[in-house]
């Protein structure tokens, strides 16, 4: 089940559509879907995150927590609202489709995707796009 909270930021539109859409990724992926959190929050509250969890001092759009056990999907996901509509002005994107690839992004790395070598990041954007396509 897909759950959504809020520090400090207004709630996201179609909360019940999206999490449809996020449980279709999940099945499409050949997983099945667990306990997913979305804490919605600001910069400053995923920074505090990323420092203390991570031992990170910078900005960042999201930060998953993955407690997947086989292929049932579960975790924390932290998303900055603030840094998603940054990122879709600089990127010169609608917002709603940059949050939904970020929400997407989360997933994705639950279900095993990395991007930290380039061959990896290519991969998880094909995904994220062909995802957003079937939104």
């Amino acid at each position: 089940m897909i759950n959504y909270f809020y520090e400090n930021v207004s709630p996201i539109s179609d909360e019940d559509k999206r999490a449809k859409w996020l449980e279709d990724l999940i099945l499409d992926e050949g997983k099945k879907p667990g306990d997913i959190n979305y804490i919605l929050c600001n910069d400053e509250y995923l920074l505090e995150i990323n420092k203390q969890y991570l031992d990170h001092d910078y900005y960042t759009d999201i930060i998953t927590f993955d407690y997947c056990k086989g292929k049932i999907i579960s975790g924390d996901i932290f998303l900055s609202l603030q840094r998603v509509l940054d990122n879709a002005s600089m990127l010169e994107t609608k917002q709603e489709e940059e949050l939904n690839r970020v929400l997407a992004h989360g997933i994705l790395h639950l279900c095993g995707y990395k991007d930290k070598t380039e061959e990896e990041q290519k991969l998880m954007r094909s995904k994220e796009d062909f995802y957003i396509g079937k939104y």
